[in-house]
C-alpha cells in the first residue's frame, strides 16, 4: 500500500511539473475600411459631392436654352478625389438624355488639363474623352490645409451641339455620369 501511495504522490508531482511548463503566444490585428469619394465642380474651384442624378447644375453659355440648328455651347466640369480618400479612382464616363431635344443634340468631352477655360478654342486644344471608356485615374486626394497644387484635379470641357434637324420648342436634358471605381491605395 505504501508503495502504491508513493507512486501516486510521484505521479501527481509529475503532472504538476508538466503543467508548469506551458507557454502561449498571441497575435492580433486591427482592421478598418478605407475612405473613397469623388467631388465635382461646375466652375473648377468650389467642389462638393453630387452622388445622384441630375447632379451639379451646369449653366451653359447664353443661348443653351434656345439653341438653333448647328449651334454649340460649352461648359467646364472638374473632378478630384474627396478629402480623406485612401484610394485612387478610375473614372468611367456615361451619359443619358431625356426629352424631345435629346435625339437632336450631340456632345463631346475633352480633358483640358490644368486649364479651366471651356470654349471653342479650349475644346479644340483638349484631349478627347470617349464615352464608356476610362478617361483618367485620380491618385492624389484633396487635403484640407495643404497647397492646392498638391491636389489632383481633372478639368473637362463639355460641348453640346444641336443637329441640323433640330425643331422648334424642343426641350430636355443630358446627364453625364463620371463613375469612380476605387483603384490602388494611396500611400
Amino acid at each position: 500500500m505504501a508503495i502504491l501511495a508513493g507512486g501516486l504522490v510521484l505521479g501527481v508531482g509529475a503532472a504538476i511539473t508538466l503543467a508548469a511548463w506551458t507557454d502561449r503566444e498571441f497575435a492580433s490585428g486591427t482592421f478598418g475600411s478605407g475612405a473613397f469619394s469623388l467631388v465635382g465642380s461646375p466652375d473648377g474651384t468650389a467642389f462638393s459631392e453630387h452622388p445622384t442624378a441630375p447632379g451639379a447644375a451646369l449653366t451653359f453659355a447664353v443661348g443653351a436654352d434656345r439653341l438653333t440648328p448647328n449651334a454649340t455651347v460649352y461648359h467646364l466640369f472638374s473632378l478630384k478625389l474627396g478629402t480623406g480618400s485612401n484610394y485612387g479612382a478610375d473614372l468611367t464616363l456615361t451619359s443619358s438624355g431625356t426629352g424631345t431635344i435629346a435625339p437632336n443634340v450631340s456632345y463631346g468631352i475633352v480633358d483640358v488639363g490644368a486649364g479651366t477655360s471651356c470654349d471653342a478654342s479650349a475644346f479644340a486644344a483638349g484631349t478627347s474623352v470617349v464615352p464608356n471608356s476610362t478617361p483618367a485615374t485620380l491618385t492624389t486626394p484633396d487635403e484640407i490645409g495643404t497647397l492646392a497644387s498638391l491636389s489632383e484635379q481633372r478639368n473637362y470641357c463639355i460641348a453640346v451641339t444641336a443637329s441640323s434637324a433640330l425643331g422648334q420648342s424642343q426641350t430636355g436634358s443630358i446627364t453625364w455620369e463620371f463613375l469612380g471605381t476605387s483603384a490602388a491605395p494611396i500611400s
